[in-house]
């Protein structure tokens, strides 16, 4: 389908992980934040919880702390983390699913933006140390990925296997 601007921001957005260093406005951040909100979830149930680290927070150096993609962290203008809050969910699978969503949205939003971000999932194999720097509770909060986003410093690229490659049968 020629010139379809949802369909042509999913093929284009791609992992940026170099960023310029110029500040984001408060707007585009909310603009990101949004579109995640209305991803959809089972039974509308709304389970994502976000934290914005913005570029002057002192939990930033913590948290670069918490993964091998510290760079990003650290390079990155603004970082957020994507939770789960526990008494929210009613059926795991589907709450994860529903944040996948919500994650895809806030990528394609920093895209169709002009913005640059990336999938921060390593993070969650140290939950305990990010929940720790941030001061939340694990009985409330289950960590489930960080979002840098920024001005992109550098073109992304990726491939694609081929649709006919993915198909379990033919259509």
């Amino acid at each position: 389908m020629a010139d379809n601007p949802v369909l042509d921001a999913i093929r284009e957005r791609r992992s940026i992980r170099r960023y310029t260093g110029e500040p984001l406005t408060r707007d585009e951040v909310i603009a990101i934040l949004d579109a995640g909100r209305w991803a959809p979830s089972g039974l509308n149930n709304q389970p994502w919880r976000f934290l914005v680290i913005g570029p002057d927070d002192k939990r930033k150096t913590g948290l670069a702390e918490c993964t091998k993609y510290a760079h990003i962290v650290r390079e990155c203008d603004t970082l957020v983390l994507v939770f789960l809050k526990r008494d929210k969910m009613y059926h795991q699978m589907k709450d994860h699913q529903g944040v996948g969503a919500c994650l895809q949205n806030m990528l394609l939003a920093a895209h169709s933006l002009g913005l640059g971000g990336v999938w921060l999932g390593e993070i969650i194999n140290q939950e305990a140390q990010v929940l720790d720097v941030l001061g939340l509770s694990g009985e409330e909060y289950e960590l489930q990925v960080a979002l840098a986003f920024g001005r992109h410093d550098q073109r992304g690229a990726s491939s694609r296997l081929e649709l006919k490659d993915i198909l379990i049968e033919d259509y």
